[in-house]
This record gives C-alpha cells, sequence and structure tokens, in this order.
C-alpha cells in the first residue's frame, strides 16, 4: 500500500509540473521583446514552425495546448483506480467486444466495478464527498415486536459508523411505534430527528395486491413512499430491517451524485436465480431485467419519481401483471422489477456491496469473493441467521457484534454541525449541572435523573381485555440473576404479567434465547417484557417498576416482586375482591399477605389450611419475620389466621406490604435506588393520599430463598450508602409534609418513634 501511494505521489509531481510549464509559457507570451524557442514538450516539434513573429506565436499556441490536452489526458489517468494485470490483459485481449451482461460478475455496469475497485483500495483514493453537517434521510418500513427488535439492530450499525445526521422516517403500525418511540425517546442520540408515518392509513394503497411473501402486506408499503413522505423531501435511502450496515452511510447518499439522466433508483442486482426462473420445475417469476434487482436498500430520488408519475406507473404494470401471475411472491420487489422491465432507464446498478444478500439461493459469493470492502449485510430469507451458507459464520459475526453492542456508546455528539434544540436534553443538562458533585450523596442525586434507554414489549405481546373491568395485571422487575423465577411464576399466575428486565445489550440476547428456549414462555402471549438497559453504579428499582406500570392495560395491578410466588388462583380471587370490595368506586389498596421459605425445594401450599400448617410447622415464616419484623406487622397475621372476611388495617412506620390497587395510582419515588425504603415511601404515599389498606383472608404469597442482591450486600458493608439513603428518606418525608400539609406530619413524627 506504502508503494501504491508512492507511486501516486509521483504521478501528482508530474502533473503539477506540466501544469507550471504552459503557466510559465504564458507570461513569456505576454512579455513581446523576449525570443521564444520551440520547447519539445510534443510531436508538434517534429513540424516545421512558420517564420517571423506571428509564426511563432502560433506555433507556441499549438504546442501550449497540446500541453494542456497531456495535463488533461495524466489528470484521468490519475484518477482511474490501479487495475490488476488480468483486468489489462483481458481489456486488450476483448477490445472488439464491450458489451457486458449483468450476471457476469454480480457487480452491476464499468461504473459500478470502479465503485468495487476505489472501495477496496487505500486510503490515498477520496470517497465521494458528503457535506459535513448533511443530514442523511432513511426511510424503514416496520411493523410489530419482531421487527422493531431487528430495527434495533440496523440503527446500532448506522449510528456506529456515521459522522452526519439522520432524519429516520419509519412507516409503523401502532405496535411499531409505540416501541421505537419510545426507545428513541430515552436513548436520546445527538443529530438523529426521528418522524413516524400511519402505515395503516397506507394499508388501502397495496391491500388490493395479493402477496404471498411473509412480509405481508407491510411488504408493498415502499411502493407508497412519494406519496407518504414529505412532499419537500428530494431523496432517500430505503432499507429492510434485517439489513446490517459495515461503513459510514454517508458513502452510499453520495452515489446519489451519479444518478444520470432518468435514473430515479438505485438498486443492486439480485444475487440468486429466482428471476431468471430455474429454482426449479414450473418456477414461474415476475418479469425482470435479466437477473433483476433486490429491494432491501433502495436509493429513491422522490421528485423526479414524483414527476415521472411514479404512483400511476406501478400501479398500471402491476394490475397487467397480476392479471397472469395473479399474486406477489416477494412483495414490492416484484413490482419494482415489473416496472424496470418496462422502463429500464430508470435504474442506476449499485455496486453489489452495497446489498449482499444472504438467502438460501444466494450467489452473493461471487461478489464477496473478489470484493473485500463489503459495505451492506442482507439476511433477505425468512430463516435469517440460519441461512444456508458456507461462509455465514463470518457474516453473523459481523451481525451479533451490533447485536450486543452497548447502545449507550452511541450516544456521541458530532462536533462541529449545528443541531436542533433538543429540550428534553437541555433540561437534564442543566439539572445536573445544578448538583453539587462534591456532595457525598451525588451519585444517589444523579441516579434520579438518569435517561435509561428503554425498549418496550421486547417480544411479542397478546391481550384481550376482559368485558368485565375487573382484570389484573401482575407488575414485577427484575435482574439476570433472577430469571429462573420466569416459568414459576407464569404457572402461578395466569392472568397478564408486565416486567421490567434490567439488563445490558448483551444480556438482553441472552434473556431473548432463554424466552423462545422456553416452551412455558413461549405458550404465554399475556407477559409484556420491557427492557431497561444498564446504566449507572445503582439497581434503579424504582424506575423499573414504574416502566411496568405504566404499560399495564387492565384495570388494576398487583404490585409485586420477581422473587415471590402468588399462590395459586389469586388472580382469579383478586378479579372477585374488585366487585366485592367495589374497587372501581374507592381507594383500596388490597394487601396479599406474604410469607417466605429457606427451603428451595418447597411443597407449595395449596390451599390457607395447608400454608397454617406449614407455618405451625416451621416450614414457612411471616415475611422478614427474623430481619424486618415491622415491614409487614401491620398486616396482622395473627388475625389473618382466622380471618374470613376482609379486614381494614392502619398504616404503620415502614409498612411495605404487596398490594393491588387500581392502574391510576401513583408511581414510585425515582430516588430511591438499590436497596432500602423503595416499597415503604410507596405506601406512605398511598396512605397520604387517603388509600385504604385492606387485607383479603384467603390470599397469601411466599418468597423463594435466592443469593442476596449486589444492592443489599453494599447496603449492610458501606456506611456511607446508609448514611445516603437515611438523607434521602428525610428529603422524602419534607416533600410529602409540603405536598400533603398538616396530615403529612404524622409520616415524621412515626419515623421519630420508630
Amino acid at each position: 500500500m506504502l508503494g501504491m501511494c508512492r507511486g501516486r505521489r509521483k504521478f501528482l509531481v508530474a502533473s503539477l509540473a506540466l501544469l507550471f510549464i504552459p503557466a510559465l509559457t504564458w507570461l513569456y507570451l505576454s512579455v513581446g521583446s523576449f525570443q521564444v524557442k520551440p520547447l519539445p514538450l510534443s510531436p508538434l516539434e517534429a513540424q516545421s514552425a512558420p517564420v517571423g513573429g506571428a509564426g511563432e506565436r502560433q506555433a507556441l499556441e499549438l504546442r501550449v495546448r497540446a500541453v494542456e490536452e497531456e495535463n488533461r489526458a495524466l489528470r484521468r489517468e490519475l484518477s482511474r483506480p490501479p487495475r490488476s494485470p488480468s483486468a489489462r490483459l483481458q481489456s486488450t485481449g476483448h477490445r472488439g467486444n464491450q458489451s457486458r451482461t449483468h450476471s457476469e460478475e454480480g457487480t452491476g455496469d464499468n461504473e459500478g466495478q470502479k465503485a468495487a475497485a476505489v472501495g477496496n483500495s487505500s486510503d490515498c483514493v477520496q470517497q465521494p464527498a458528503v457535506d459535513k453537517c448533511e443530514t442523511i434521510h432513511v426511510a424503514i418500513v416496520c411493523a410489530g415486536y419482531n421487527a422493531s427488535r431487528d430495527v434495533v439492530t440496523l440503527v446500532k450499525s448506522v449510528l456506529f459508523h456515521r459522522r452526519n445526521p439522520l432524519h429516520f422516517h419509519f412507516i409503523t403500525d401502532s405496535i411499531a411505534q409505540q416501541i421505537l418511540s419510545s426507545l428513541f425517546h430515552t436513548w436520546m442520540v445527538p443529530a438523529v430527528r426521528v418522524d413516524f408515518y400511519d402505515a395503516d392509513e397506507l394499508k388501502s394503497e397495496v391491500s388490493w395486491i395479493p402477496n404471498k411473501h411473509y412480509s405481508g402486506i407491510y411488504g408493498l408499503m415502499k411502493l407508497v413512499l412519494t406519496k407518504t413522505l414529505p412532499s419537500d423531501l428530494q431523496k432517500v435511502i430505503v432499507l429492510d430491517t434485517d439489513i446490517t450496515f459495515a461503513t459510514d452511510i454517508a458513502e452510499l447518499w453520495a452515489v446519489f451524485h451519479k444518478f444520470k439522466g432518468q435514473q430515479v433508483l438505485g438498486l443492486v442486482e439480485n444475487q440468486s436465480d429466482w428471476y431468471l426462473g430455474n429454482l426449479w420445475k414450473n418456477h414461474r417469476p415476475w418479469p425482470a431485467l435479466g437477473r433483476g434487482f433486490n429491494t432491501g436498500v433502495i436509493l429513491l430520488l422522490l421528485d423526479r419519481l414524483r414527476k415521472l408519475r411514479w404512483e400511476q406507473m406501478w400501479r398500471l404494470t402491476a394490475e397487467r401483471e397480476l392479471m397472469s401471475m395473479l399474486s406477489t411472491s416477494l412483495a414490492d420487489q416484484d413490482i419494482f422489477n415489473a416496472v424496470i422491465k418496462q422502463n429500464p432507464f430508470l435504474v442506476h446498478q449499485l455496486p453489489c456491496f452495497w446489498n449482499v444478500q444472504l438467502s438460501d439461493h444466494t450467489r452473493s459469493e461471487k461478489c464477496y469473493k473478489d470484493v473485500s470492502d463489503l459495505k451492506v449485510i442482507h439476511w433477505n430469507s425468512p430463516k435469517k441467521l440460519r441461512v444456508k451458507n458456507k461462509h455465514v459464520e463470518f457474516f453473523r459475526n459481523l451481525y451479533l457484534t451490533f447485536l450486543e453492542y452497548d447502545g449507550n456508546l452511541l450516544r456521541r455528539e458530532l462536533f462541529g454541525c449545528p443541531s436542533e434544540a433538543d429540550h428534553n436534553s437541555e433540561n437534564l443538562q442543566k439539572t445536573l449541572s445544578e448538583l453539587d458533585e462534591d456532595d457525598p450523596c451525588y451519585e444517589f442525586r444523579r441516579e434520579r435523573f438518569t435517561v435509561h434507554r428503554t425498549h418496550l414489549y421486547f417480544l411479542h405481546y397478546e391481550y384481550e381485555p376482559s368485558a368485565d373491568n375487573t382484570d389484573v395485571t401482575l407488575v414485577a422487575q427484575l435482574s439476570m440473576d433472577r430469571l429462573q423465577m420466569l416459568e414459576a411464576i407464569c404457572k402461578h399466575w395466569e392472568g397478564p404479567i408486565s416486567l421490567a428486565l434490567y439488563l445490558s445489550d448483551a444480556e438482553a440476547q441472552q434473556f431473548l434465547r432463554y424466552a423462545q428456549g422456553s416452551e412455558v414462555l413461549m405458550s404465554r402471549g399475556n407477559v409484556g417484557y420491557h427492557i431497561v438497559y444498564k446504566e449507572g453504579q445503582f439497581y434503579p428499582v424504582n424506575l423499573l417498576r414504574n416502566v411496568a406500570m405504566r404499560q399495564v392495560n387492565t384495570p388494576y395491578m398487583f404490585l409485586s416482586d420477581i422473587d415471590f410466588l402468588p399462590m395459586y388462583g389469586l388472580y382469579e380471587y383478586l378479579r372477585k375482591s374488585v366487585v366485592q370490595l367495589d374497587m372501581a368506586n374507592t381507594k383500596k389498596a388490597l394487601v396479599v399477605p406474604a410469607f417466605e421459605t429457606l427451603r428451595y425445594r418447597l411443597s407449595y401450599p395449596k390451599s390457607k389450611a395447608e400454608l397454617l400448617s406449614q407455618l405451625d410447622m416451621g416450614t414457612l415464616f411471616t415475611f422478614r419475620y427474623h430481619v424486618w419484623t415491622k415491614g409487614h406487622a401491620p398486616t396482622n397475621f395473627a388475625k389473618w389466621r382466622t380471618a374470613t372476611t376482609p379486614y381494614r388495617v392502619q398504616w404503620e412506620a415502614d409498612f411495605e406490604p404487596y398490594v393491588m390497587v387500581r392502574r391510576d395510582s401513583p408511581e414510585y419515588d425515582r430516588r430511591f435506588v438499590g436497596f432500602g425504603w423503595n416499597k415503604v415511601a410507596h405506601i406512605m404515599e398511598l396512605d397520604a393520599q387517603e388509600y385504604e389498606f385492606v387485607v383479603l383472608p384467603n390470599a397469601y404469597m411466599i418468597h423463594m430463598p435466592h443469593a442476596p442482591s449486589f444492592d443489599i450486600t453494599k447496603f449492610r458493608s458501606n456506611k456511607q450508602y446508609r448514611v445516603c439513603l437515611k438523607t434521602l428518606k428525610e428529603e422524602f418525608q419534607q416533600n410529602m409534609s409540603r405536598r400533603y400539609g398538616f396530615a403529612a406530619l404524622k409520616y415524621m413524627t412515626a419515623e421519630n418513634n420508630s
């Protein structure tokens, strides 16, 4: 590579010298008193020069023009990438046959070959420039839970390499919009703008087209982007969700400058034999130009497409072809190719490395065996990473790199580019700047304002609301070390569940594999898994609870913890209690008495009588009886043993029962992180808002043993941790006094007496 760069420097020196000589010659011409002798710079010196001053001037002008022509030729030579000996041999041996078919190399036309060569050359060759602060527009059709998860990996790969501001245009259903809007709002990536377009409003535009492709109706929506995207948007890169970038997307954006004439579509040739119709007997594909083109990556010149009346063009083509084809097999790709077949001038063929296709019948090896600088990987098969390809491990590793990459690292600023004011980010920075970094409890206070990237509904979710408005969702939070509790809880609670999981990007993928390998979890569609990505040094327990609470879509919620197993039938019992205790019209918190066992293998009691028997034998205990009695003492377990009807109890200091409340109950206070006072503060708030605490006589839950958490270990071993917790408690009580006035004084009095 070093030798190549030195050789090119010699060419540049020669070029500068040739440019300097004509300039000097013109200087001589401007001074008439000098005698100018012919300079041996060109073949013209062999010709006879005219006699006299005018003749010498004319000869010199001819020589100067000749030198300028040589300069132009030299610059053209310098701009060409170096050609291999085989390429030179091919060009000299076959000069009489300049035509090429699209299927010979898989890299497209000669311009594509040049781009491929540039992509594989050293850094001495400059890539086509894109303005430093030019915004790159990207459109993606995304619908459903799984596609939302896939698109995050695509976005990560784009953000990792990018140096320009980005504007994502997502065409989504309501599910994907909810997920992605929350994700980008909490991701807070600078110089990234996101807009959403309702796919449901577009369905009527394409629903008349029968489609056999697994993408369904959403696989046809790229056809209507000229109508969907803003009318002042001139160009856009369109991507499938199963794409991974291995380079800066600005390089692809720069290809728009190469469009000529009426070219409005940038596409890579299809890398399978699908459109050649020879994959199997009686295979009859839609019409296409040669091998056809793949629509996983498209460059669209929207303004020109609109002038060409694209909407009418593709509709007429689709209507005509459907008369014989009856349906599409590859969704929008079939229709794009049919249009191109009739109008080849529309397409600018991209080099193969902009869309290396890994379907079962791919011939992409023809591309990447000659092109080392692959730029876009496309998993265009329903099997995705399980596709049959002898080099799939290489591509899978590239994909996994971004799948498990810490998305928080992508929150980097783009220096030197003015960006739109983000009021949320500005307010956050202002708040953080007001904190005293010398405060011993600074990290605790800062955690309250940390914005954690959140991916709602990480797995498919299905829930049908009940008609009687008594439905209850179990709410809990967990980290990776409590994952084994999920199956047991699903067996004990048949109703809807909302879980917030505190995981890293890599752990989220481990959870995904765990869940997909579990028959119990996969058989439950009514469990919402919401990933809150790790950041900071504390476990944000109350933030996690709030995230899970906000996704509850039943009228009531049972606020539990992941290490508790509810009694069999608790779900139905709570629903009956809603009616019995008129929960819809009163402010009640129904207390479910909590017990614990020290045995990892427990014969779970199937009735209250069986539980009381185990309690008497010492197999069970009231929760935290040995270490924190007052946390559940107000439940009055002695009364519960014989109770047959619900009974009311009064709030006492440090009371922290597990309760069922209405969905509109207050959230948890985020200042409490890790271990200590996180539930106590919430119960205090419920009491301040005049909730009645009613103990259910035939309900119970049991805490299962596990290793102590990292946070409780810190609480026990770190004096400063306990000091800061006490400080936060006092500040919370002062806030309560300001919010609830005289009635809140009892909380401070009770705390002082406890």
